[in-house]
């Protein structure tokens, strides 16, 4: 296959110079993996790296700044004119006993170090000074196949690294390509053990999966594999399918929050929190989610909203995710968008209204004011801002006239 070669962006002209740098020290040193795949592909990669049959520390003997994060598995990351190029050194890898790395490795040459990669369209190398590809796994016939392929056994290729599952998932899904007979077979047989990988490797890989634009087929895929269900197996096969409809009928852009609120929208209070506490997903994330699930069936039937309401909604940084989840809501269940309509005229009606003014009076002028501390405060507090949000108070003299006439009540 040809090799669209990069219209020299900064990040290969970069890696560019790292392999010269190695080849001048008389080292080996070609581009690795994924880069080589996207560059057949016709498409310019995120990140390129270097395989070299330099080891680590003469890798830092070459560059004055590197990080040897990974340097007991042969890998050197370089920094360099801001930034950082992974240059891993050439290696076979011994028995993987956690299912996820390997207990050593053995640094040896590129045909050995194709041999240990997961899928073929990963396996190759290109040699810049020479132009051309390197394959030693039949990656460029499977790139014209379209398929994904485990490199040599795909049992075994899942048993050392039980992530590459949810990987050959993904590339299958991103590059639209079909999983290899063999290797989707092993995958189904091998899924319960996704359970041994860290929460935070899993969540990664899925989050990639479900904002991706092909992410359907990969939501699909995860399913009918069994992946999720042994992810989630607190969560039906029927709830997934239902959030499924919702994600059909999103944007082709999306975040994160609303991939996860659409895809987890039929779970039951508190399913979709202790999904996010088995992923070990953040606070800030949790929150929003928290949010949007809150009030995805609650914003519909609410509309037309209370100028109080309104503000209260439009501040929320999750309001534009929590209308598309509503969106797609309502159009998997084959309902009327008119609510939504009729919020982005109350929407356009509010203008320039200030969404968070600051309270007219605050809780300490309230007590002067005769209120006493307690729960009853914070009610006072509660109705008097909403008063003032919807207008019907506009100045402290109308607060306070507001208070003497509540007091008057009680």
């Amino acid at each position: 296959m040809p090799v669209n070669k990069p219209q020299m962006s900064a990040a290969y002209k970069t890696t560019l110079k790292v392999v010269n740098r190695l080849r001048q020290n008389c080292h080996e040193a070609i581009l690795a993996g994924g880069c080589v795949r996207d560059m057949l592909l016709g498409t310019e990669p995120s990140d390129y790296d270097v395989a070299t049959n330099a080891v680590p520390d003469e890798v830092a003997r070459i560059f004055k700044r590197t990080l040897m994060v990974g340097a007991q598995f042969g890998v050197a990351i370089v920094l360099l004119e801001g930034r950082q190029i992974e240059v891993a050194t050439f290696r076979s890898d011994d028995i993987y006993h956690d299912g996820r790395r390997p207990e050593r490795v053995v640094f040896t040459d590129a045909e050995h170090d194709a041999q240990r990669r997961d899928f073929t369209i990963n396996g190759m190398f290109y040699d810049t000074a020479a132009e051309k590809v390197i394959d030693y796994v039949g990656g460029q016939a499977d790139l014209q196949k379209r398929v994904i392929r485990a490199i040599g056994n795909a049992e075994e290729r899942f048993g050392e690294d039980h992530l590459r599952m949810l990987r050959a998932v993904r590339f299958g899904s991103r590059l639209d390509f079909a999983i290899e007979p063999d290797t989707l077979s092993a995958i189904k047989k091998h899924a319960a053990k996704i359970q041994n990988i860290s929460a935070e490797r899993i969540a990664v890989e899925l989050e990639k999966i479900i904002v991706h634009p092909n992410r359907i087929s990969g939501i699909k895929l995860v399913l009918e594999t069994d992946l999720l269900k042994y992810i989630a197996p607190d969560i039906s096969e029927q709830q997934w399918r239902q959030g499924l409809e919702v994600v059909a009928k999103l944007p082709e852009q999306i975040s994160v929050e609303l991939a996860w609120s659409a895809l987890l929208s039929a779970l039951l209070p508190g399913q979709a929190d202790e999904f996010c506490l088995r992923l070990k997903s953040s606070n800030i994330l949790r929150n929003n989610l928290a949010f949007l699930l809150k009030n995805h069936n609650k914003l519909p039937q609410s509309i037309p909203l209370r100028r109080s309401q309104l503000k209260r909604y439009l501040v929320e940084p999750m309001f534009p995710n929590l209308i598309e989840l509503c969106r797609g809501e309502l159009l998997s269940r084959q309902e009327s968008l008119g609510p939504l309509g009729i919020l982005e005229r109350q929407i356009v009606e509010l203008g320039d209204e200030p969404l968070a003014p600051p309270p007219l009076l605050d809780g300490h002028q309230i007590m002067q004011l005769g209120i006493e501390p307690g729960p009853q405060l914070g009610k006072i507090v509660e109705q008097l801002y909403t008063a003032q949000l919807e207008n019907e108070i506009k100045s402290p003299e109308q607060a306070i006239q507001w208070i003497n006439d509540y007091r008057e009540k009680k």
